[in-house]
């Protein structure tokens, strides 16, 4: 697996593999997100991240959504906390014509007016619909409670009096502060010669201007622990429970990622799964996710439970965390742990779009990236003392935070 590299004179930076299908997997990200937001722009790059698509200088609305549908491929796009990514998967054919639109909603968009005010109520929608779903919305109100008045634990979809009151003047603000050519990574994963890459890059992205804003992120350092008890409509309890973590750039990242996925990874045979659900029946969803920013990191436990078996459901996952504290894995459990990660992986990045978006991330963030030979190396350096440092580190009692959506029955 080869990646190569190039840089146009711009800034703007391309990571591309040959692959050997007829379909091609391509994105433009860019490391701006939610976290980028002044308090007053709380949702505004999701905002611009649904506004691309509505008109540029030479397409309407329709032409920019049917430009690559009408070749039967697949068009969108999404915001995190640290980026904005619009990707595409297409017939290989069809690359210059995926370039071009990508260029066009990206450097031409106009924003229009009628457009932006209907796009509001779209993503209040979105909002209310997000509140009508606790399982999701706890994960959002508790990296708020953990990153307490810092951007990065701002909602990604903003608040519905932010997202009444933004103006086009606010979104060309904000990109004029934001967004830069040096922060921006074009990624192809497709049966396409490289040189051709450059070339089609060149021809749509070269002509753009360097574009380099001075506004940074600061960095998050003010942690205290805290614990909510909000009520909710609903037959089940939610809670969230965790710790910040390991960023993006610290060298125990790759032992915090095999420790989690032991703990609440996607396998059914999860400590959390095998040990709570599978053993006493309490929930349908207990899982473990670790989120690592360019600068910090969050390590959170879920579950949904009846009410009459929250309190025990939390004990026993408080139970987990401390086995892998205290007890030092096997040499056998150590080396299956990571057999499994190592197969996930494998197979995610059968997935194109899956590698397109990683890469796209990794370049971004480290302007090189790790081909599934050196990830597989990187697990197996991983000791059984690393992911005892890492638990201890992360699982420590008294540095656990905790969200309950408590259901109304639960009092009864």
């Amino acid at each position: 697996m080869t990646y190569n590299y190039f840089r146009l004179p711009n800034g703007i930076r391309l990571i591309h593999r040959q692959s050997q299908t007829k379909v091609a997997h391509c994105a433009l990200m860019v490391n701006t997100g939610s976290r980028d937001e002044e308090a007053r722009e709380n949702g505004i790059a999701h905002l611009i991240e649904h506004m691309i698509f509505k008109g540029t200088g030479k397409r309407k609305t329709y032409h920019v959504l049917s430009r690559l549908e009408n070749v039967g491929g697949d068009l969108n796009a999404y915001t995190t906390k640290e980026e904005t990514c619009i990707h595409a998967s297409f017939l290989t054919d069809h690359l210059e014509r995926c370039l071009e639109l990508f260029a066009d909603i990206a450097f031409n968009a106009t924003y229009p007016a009628n457009e932006l005010e209907k796009e509001k109520d779209v993503i209040i929608d979105e909002i209310n619909s997000y509140k009508d779903t606790p399982a999701e919305e706890i994960f959002d109100e508790f990296e708020g409670q953990v990153f307490d008045k810092h951007p990065i634990g701002r909602n990604i979809l903003g608040t519905i009096g932010h997202v009444k009151n933004f103006s086009r003047a606010d979104i060309f603000r904000f990109i004029y502060k934001n967004y830069s050519t040096n922060e921006m990574v074009i990624s192809l994963v497709a049966d396409v010669p490289f040189q051709a890459l450059i070339r089609l890059a060149n021809k749509y992205f070269g002509v753009v201007n360097l574009w380099q804003p001075v506004t940074r992120r600061f960095a998050f350092d003010e942690y205290q622990v805290s614990n909510r008890w909000l009520e909710r409509q609903g037959y089940l309890s939610h809670c969230t429970l965790g710790n910040i973590a390991f960023s993006q750039i610290d060298t125990q990242k790759h032992a915090m990622i095999l420790l989690n996925n032991i703990l609440g990874g996607p396998g059914l045979n999860s400590r959390l799964n095998l040990n709570i659900r599978e053993k006493y029946g309490f929930c349908y969803t207990i899982e473990s996710h670790y989120s690592a920013y360019s600068d910090t990191g969050l390590f959170v436990v879920y579950l949904g439970t009846d009410p009459k078996s929250l309190d025990k459901t939390i004990q026993l996952v408080y139970k987990e965390l401390k086995k892998l504290t205290d007890v030092t894995l096997g040499g056998l459990q150590l080396y299956r742990a990571k057999q499994q990660l190592i197969g996930q992986l494998a197979i995610s990045f059968e997935s194109g779009l899956s590698e397109t978006l990683a890469i796209a991330r990794s370049h971004l963030l480290f302007d090189e990236v790790d081909d599934m030979q050196e990830l597989v190396r990187k697990i197996e350096r991983i000791s059984a003392t690393d992911l005892l440092d890492a638990a201890n580190q992360v699982f420590k009692p008294d540095q656990i935070s905790q969200l309950i959506f408590a259901s109304n029955n639960a009092k009864t």
